[in-house]
């Protein structure tokens, strides 16, 4: 098959990972495969050029852009495509238009979280009249599912609940040694516990809610620390709020990194204060590396998180909820340890990479998932 991607970017985060794992893997599997940026190309573009996947940057301006269409059109009709598999609203309806025309045999988008927060805004208007004309749709988790369907976004015939996965091989069991390693290099006691994070530093995260739980956390333990791995456009919020809380010399942010798969094994736990999501694929990577998790009770979490199971599920919003959860593990950790190798037991059955693209390749060919 002639295979299309098309995505806002490629920048570091979950979304993209899924997009160039399935690209990679279906490239492999003999496929002609290409991603198509709507913006720009992304940092993480590199890797598929390596491996010999185009990637094409449409360079759109803000507001409706004609030029952007039309380069993302002469992307499609060079290729020849045949599946055209879209990811997250804006790319979508900004595709389904430059496709009009192609005979494409199949048309797929993807919503990769909870969709806009308002499904009367002016891009759900679109991406609902795009639907009209594409084959089938794809939710992460059933909570996205419901929303979709619920807000009148997706045809409830169309639908396909599709959980994301990732590699388990790449990712190694949380290891104290590591763990040791990582906070002799933050000028941290050997024995310190790290409660980490991994992911965007965006308004979805709620990280505030995040600095004011460790905050309380650190209150009453003393041997722990927080380490922040990512970017983004709340950096300055959230280091406003660590200094309020006078905490400045207990928290970490990392920035963004490459190497995530060896920085997950040296936490303690993994632990997530986010307001929305779809189905986490930072989650999923905490899981396959047998690490406790505390989550909140959004999107997808506790389609990953069985609370009491492999983690805790606390409400949003809620730091004392928040941080009883952190501590309760922090001073129990024999079911700690318990609770993550049932994390990574359950992806193991559940939520590889495998069992994802052999189903994106049946919605392709059939509409079965």
């Amino acid at each position: 098959m002639r295979i299309s991607h098309v995505v806002e970017n490629l920048n570091r985060g979950g979304l993209e990972r899924v997009v160039i794992d399935l690209a990679r893997a279906q490239a492999a599997a003999g496929h002609d495969c290409q991603v198509v940026c709507l913006f720009e190309a992304g940092s993480l573009a590199p890797e598929l050029l390596s491996h010999g996947i185009r990637v094409i940057a449409c360079g759109k301006r803000d507001g409706a852009d004609l030029r952007a269409i039309l380069r993302l059109r002469r992307a499609l009709t060079s290729q020849r495509t045949e599946v055209l598999h879209s990811h997250n609203g804006t790319p979508h309806y900004y595709a389904r238009v430059a496709a009009l025309g192609l005979g494409l045999r199949r048309v797929v988008n993807t919503r990769h979280g909870m969709g806009d927060s308002s499904p009367a805004s002016r891009r759900e208007w679109l991406f609902r009249q795009s639907m009209r004309w594409t084959d089938a749709a794809v939710a992460v988790s059933a909570a996205a599912g419901r929303r979709l369907t619920d807000t009148g976004l997706v045809p409830a015939h169309k639908l396909h609940v599709l959980p994301n996965g990732i590699h388990a091989g790449d990712f190694r069991q949380r290891d104290p040694q590591l763990r040791a390693q990582l906070a002799a290099s933050l000028g941290l006691a050997p024995d310190t516990q790290l409660v980490g994070f991994v992911g965007r530093l965006n308004w979805a995260k709620d990280l505030g809610t995040m600095v004011d739980a460790f905050a309380r956390v650190h209150a009453q333990r003393k041997d722990v620390a927080l380490v922040l791995a990512g970017e983004g456009s709340e950096r300055g919020a959230v280091e406003a709020a660590i200094a309020q809380a006078g905490i400045g010399d207990r928290v970490f942010l990392l920035g963004d990194r490459n190497d995530i798969p060896q920085l997950l094994p040296a936490f303690s736990m993994f632990a997530m204060s986010s307001i929305s999501e779809g189905y986490s694929i930072a989650l999923l990577e905490a899981c396959a590396c047998a690490l406790p998790i505390v989550a909140t009770r959004v999107g997808g979490n506790a389609e990953i998180v069985a609370d009491g199971v492999n983690g805790l599920v606390v409400p949003p919003r809620d730091p004392e909820a928040l941080a009883a959860a952190m501590v309760s593990l922090l001073d129990d950790p024999q079911r700690a340890a318990d609770m993550g190798h049932a994390g990574r037991a359950w992806l193991l059955a559940n939520s590889t990479f495998e069992v994802m693209a052999s189903r994106y390749l049946d919605v392709y060919a059939h509409g079965r998932t």
